[in-house]
């Protein structure tokens, strides 16, 4: 039997594709289909809402799943949680449940929400982040459209932001961070008891943390004398150490490094006047350190 695999539908979903992709697994699903295929035997891939995977992989319908920290919280799955994976659909930080009030509200603090009513998705969470404030309130849950219940439906809301746009736009003013969350990939207990499983599984999380990494890193090559390779060598950031290979002209050396991408910008233009020739910059699919 196959690694039962929940991937996480709806906002998650194209990230999550695009990560296999870069991963080396292809997957693809039609319009209709909960049932995706991809091109590796031994998983078996269901979509599903990401809110719901914890749940069923902690009851062991599911052997593995990717879903966000905030969901096993809220349904307290009983899980192992196997890596961090942080990506969304906007950004690669992770996300924030916040506590948000109307931007005139007299709420400064969680202490004053003592008898009033909030609105959430994440109840669970929001009722033991209250208790840890030593506050009782009527929490509720959202069904949708959270932002545009304050104030005249609720006091405060609990609702989940990556940029803060979308509360802003709403005349909403951030209170408190509830819970910082991103995407982990989790495992049933049994299953990762199982050696077989629990090494697919570990592969999985490698392959998947190589292609976060390799999305943000270049890879640079470059042709340099020798006579010119110390002061080269000095400006190069490194995984570990560049490699360097002989030519066929013994008073020249090939470089080649890994780097931020973000770094290369700066970096070309000051390996050029350090005396660097034919540089190269390439993408990377994966990185496994």
């Amino acid at each position: 039997m196959g690694l039962r695999l929940g991937l996480p539908k709806g906002s998650l979903q194209k990230g999550t594709f695009d990560m296999l992709r870069r991963a080396g697994y292809h997957v693809s699903v039609s319009s209709r289909s909960y049932y995706p295929s991809i091109d590796d035997p031994e998983i078996e891939p269901v979509l599903m809402r990401a809110q719901e995977i914890p749940r069923y992989v902690g009851a062991g319908a599911l052997d593995a799943g990717l879903s966000g920290l905030d969901w096993i919280m809220e349904t307290e799955a009983d899980v192992v949680q196997v890596c961090d994976l942080i990506y969304s659909k906007a950004s690669r930080k992770p996300a924030r449940w916040v506590l948000a009030v109307a931007q005139d509200s007299p709420i400064r603090s969680p202490k004053d929400l003592q008898g009033k009513r909030i609105a959430t998705e994440v109840m669970n969470v929001t009722k033991r982040y209250l208790s840890e404030h030593g506050v009782e309130a009527d929490v509720e849950f959202s069904w949708g459209a959270t932002e545009v219940k304050v104030p005249e439906l609720v006091d405060a809301i609990v609702e989940l932001t990556e940029t803060g746009s979308s509360l802003a736009a709403n005349n909403l003013r951030i209170l408190d961070t509830v819970l910082e969350t991103n995407t982990k990939l989790i495992a049933n207990r049994k299953a990762w008891e199982d050696p077989a499983k629990r090494q697919k599984i570990e592969t999985l999380s490698m392959l998947l943390q190589g292609a976060l990494l390799g999305e943000e890193k270049v890879g640079l090559k470059m042709n340099i004398r020798r006579a010119e390779l110390e002061k080269l060598l000095a400006l190069l950031p490194a995984l570990r150490r560049p490699t360097i290979s002989a030519l066929t002209d013994e008073d020249w050396v090939a470089v080649e490094t890994v780097l931020d991408e973000r770094e290369a910008r700066d970096l070309i233009p000051e390996l050029r006047n350090a005396g660097a020739e034919g540089i190269v910059e390439y993408p990377l699919n994966k990185v496994i350190s």
